[in-house]
């Protein structure tokens, strides 16, 4: 089997343990790895504009709000924003700041477009440290994957 192959596999049985109703889930370092062998594949950052322009962007994500600053609210454009940037047959990863609205963006996108949807565990920031701190534990910034502010 190839890498891209084997990565994928391991995505899929790690969203069987957790439960996840989408394709699967990867980690920043293999997302990255995924999107760098699969011809079409996409990552798509669901972080809000704030967060793009005052954390990071990542380039050549494509970026769809999934919760729009600076009410907070649902972004109801979401899944026409979706279907208008990307291929129905892409392969989609979705990111926000820790994994959690990218869950979501995943599940919902999985449901709708029928494509294959992983979340990028620990998104862009990763886990919080001991003073409730993001950016030193996990994340795809921490692990030097490409961003620019």
């Amino acid at each position: 089997m190839g890498r891209l192959t084997d990565l994928l596999q391991l995505a899929q049985e790690r969203g069987r343990e957790l439960g996840i109703p989408y394709a699967g889930a990867l980690t920043p370092q293999e997302a990255y790895e995924v999107w760098q062998l699969a011809p079409g594949a996409k990552l798509v950052d669901v972080r809000t504009r704030a967060e793009w322009d005052w954390v990071g962007r990542i380039p050549s994500a494509i970026e769809i709000e999934w919760l729009s600053y600076p009410d907070n609210k649902p972004n109801s454009n979401f899944l026409p924003q979706l279907k208008q940037q990307v291929d129905r047959e892409a392969l989609l990863m979705f990111i926000c700041r820790s994994g959690a609205r990218s869950h979501n963006a995943a599940a919902l996108a999985s449901q709708e477009t029928r494509a294959d949807c992983y979340n990028v565990l620990e998104g862009f920031e990763g886990d919080k440290d001991a003073s409730g701190q993001r950016g030193k534990i996990g994340g795809w910034r921490h692990a030097g994957l490409p961003w620019h502010s």
